[in-house]
């Protein structure tokens, strides 16, 4: 009886946190969605544009930082929730607005709102899913950001045929203050406040010794492989927001693709990311599985490396071969092997900081991972736009594609360190 309501609450609970972070990740978008449209109305240089996105990444970076160490303080469900109505009511008031000083400062605000998303998700997963389980839930959650990426430019263009980009902002806005409310309700934190047991998180099994593994702070951020983890996942995440933020305007402005075109891409890109995250999380468990877990290494690395190998390629045959006359099909295409190629790697990173650390600080190691990510989508944006602004935008993602070339090259040659983080038993000197 007991199997079963955990089963009926982690149903509901999970449910309640998918829509959730669906509907934060729509919302963190929306610009990115309507910008067409907001151009068309509102005169914005690509200076303009990139200060917009680049203000909600640098507010989202600190704010999912904050937030991740909050999360251990204060109650998940209140955070998750409070963070969705805020998110809603900040795209309703940006929907009034035409200023592109109050556009940067609400998006600012949004990316305030967003950090207080996904670091109560992680901590709740934590709560109600077995350790062999969490990594498998995690990547399936992760999948909401594919689904609202690729679905919200359809809705959006849908919407957008017999509304203006202001409804369809305010629309999505009221929905998630709506839906806030919903998640309150129905998310619990952990098993004992619907009076079942607590699940044992404990120390892994089969691992000696882990039972005396709290490592402090210092030894932590003195483990190379948080730094080589943390370069990775800026690297990957921010040339994956170039692709995401400034992919149709390449098409549409360089290209000469139309509007339909262009968002047909981003829809792409986001679908092949769902396939690409719940593939990276499957196929790396079951490497787990045949191989384990040591001190030196990660069996994930292999999928990882193939998966950054693969943004690779597919950028450069999208630099290269797109033109005007490109058939839709094959554009369609690169969007969703590039998709699969960046969205498995970013889950692979979030999963692998959490394991590689020791327990008592696998949250906080998230988060400076977490925090260096966001750094790279900070750079996708007014730094991006600026080297296309001087230049042009086929430029630009020359730019990302040859980093990314490079952050995969590095990977491949220090993956072989020591990615056991913390303390060094004397026995493992």
């Amino acid at each position: 009886m007991a199997a079963g309501g955990y089963g009926r609450y982690r149903a509901v609970i999970f449910a309640a946190m998918f829509v959730g972070y669906t509907l934060y990740y729509f919302n963190r978008k929306t610009f990115s969605f309507v910008m067409p449209a907001v151009m068309a109305e509102v005169p914005l240089g690509k200076d303009e544009l990139g200060l917009i996105t680049s203000s909600q990444a640098a507010a989202y970076a600190v704010s999912k930082f904050v937030s991740g160490v909050l999360s251990d303080r204060a109650s998940a469900r209140w955070l998750f929730s409070s963070g969705l109505l805020m998110v809603g009511l900040v795209n309703v008031v940006f929907s009034w607005s035409s200023a592109v000083t109050a556009f940067a400062g609400l998006w600012f605000l949004n990316g305030l709102a967003q950090g207080l998303g996904w670091p109560p998700c992680g901590k709740i997963l934590r709560k109600w899913f077995e350790p062999s389980q969490f990594g498998t839930w995690w990547a399936i959650l992760s999948t909401s950001m594919n689904l609202a990426g690729g679905l919200g430019p359809i809705v959006a263009a849908l919407v957008s045929l017999n509304y203006d980009w202001r409804m369809t902002l305010s629309f999505s806005g009221f929905t998630c203050v709506v839906v806030s409310f919903v998640c309150l309700v129905l998310i619990k934190n952990e098993p004992s406040d619907v009076g079942l047991p607590n699940i044992e998180q404990g120390a892994k099994k089969g691992k000696k010794g882990s039972s005396s593994d709290n490592s402090t702070l210092t030894e932590l951020l003195l483990s190379p492989y948080l730094w080589v983890l943390s370069t990775g996942y800026l690297v990957v995440f921010g040339v994956k927001s170039c692709c995401t933020d400034w992919g149709q305007l390449f098409l549409i402005q360089e290209r000469g693709q139309s509007m339909l075109v262009g968002s047909s891409y981003m829809s792409a890109l986001e679908i092949g990311g769902l396939v690409g995250s719940i593939a990276a999380g499957y196929l790396s468990d079951r490497a787990v599985a045949r191989v384990g877990l040591s001190s030196y290494g990660n069996p994930r690395h292999t999928l990882l490396l193939s998966m950054m190998a693969g943004m690779c390629v597919s950028m450069f045959l999208f630099r290269v071969t797109v033109t005007g006359d490109s058939p839709k099909l094959w554009i369609l295409t690169l969007g969703a092997v590039f998709g699969f190629s960046s969205y498995g790697p970013i889950a692979l990173f979030g999963v692998i900081a959490n394991e590689s650390a020791p327990a008592n600080l696998c949250g906080t190691s998230h988060a400076i991972v977490a925090l260096m990510a966001n750094v790279g989508g900070f750079l996708a944006g007014l730094p991006f736009s600026t080297i296309a602004k001087h230049y042009s935008w086929a430029t630009a993602f020359w730019v990302a594609e040859i980093t990314c070339t490079a952050s995969t090259v590095a990977f491949f040659l220090l993956r072989n360190i020591r990615t056991k983080m913390g303390r060094i038993p004397r026995k493992a000197d």
